[in-house]
């Protein structure tokens, strides 16, 4: 990856050792321009730098947004530790697990909310609530592995949003990144937490 370390949201070796880069053995058409090379075993490969750029340009349109009015989505269990530690950080809502149909369009559900803007950890696994987001027309920001389709994704961040180690580093950065752009830190030292802080267990 030609991209230097001060260009990046961490070093580069914390995404490669997790793993962030490695994407699936099928592509989109839509992620094609974020992928950067082919390994021999078939495997996608993601550009980091364009990850990192996009986590920072997410951290900055969600803060745009009233805290409670972001709703954070993830039917993948290994999302759910590092979604729930996003949202004791920035104070969002979250549906971790099974998103129950109708969240967002059927106000005669207890569940019923109205959120401003969607954070997707996978389009595919959380279709449903992408779906509805659609369906309200409320942004949607969205961690993409290269086998996702993203037509209804607006701001695509390129990942691995499969893998334990790789959630747990996209959400640390994504929190991190959220509370520099709110103004609640002022700098990367401020920020108390460790990235197995978002790791699920296994």
């Amino acid at each position: 990856m030609e991209s230097t370390t001060d260009e990046l949201l961490a070093p580069e070796d914390v995404f490669l050792t997790s793993g962030v880069h490695i994407g699936t053995q099928q592509k989109s058409s839509n992620m094609k321009d974020f992928i950067f090379k082919v390994r021999s075993d078939g495997l996608y490969v993601l550009d980091i730098k364009q990850t990192s750029d996009r986590i920072r340009l997410a951290a900055r349109f969600l803060s745009r947004f009233p805290s409670d009015k972001i709703l954070g989505v993830s039917a993948r269990q290994y999302g759910q530790k590092p979604l729930k530690q996003f949202s004791a950080h920035t104070g969002c809502k979250i549906f971790p697990g099974r998103f129950i149909p109708g969240t967002l369009t059927n106000p005669n559900l207890s569940a019923y909310t109205e959120p401003e803007v969607l954070l997707v950890t996978d389009p595919a696994a959380d279709s449903q609530a992408l779906r509805e987001a659609v369906n309200v027309s409320i942004p949607v920001v969205a961690f993409c592995d290269a086998n996702n389709e993203t037509r209804d994704v607006d701001l695509i961040i390129p990942a691995n949003n499969k893998g334990r180690r790789s959630l747990a580093v996209l959400y640390w950065l994504l929190t991190r990144e959220s509370l520099i752009a709110r103004g609640t830190i002022s700098k990367n030292e401020d920020f108390p937490l460790e990235i197995e802080d978002f790791e699920a267990t296994l």
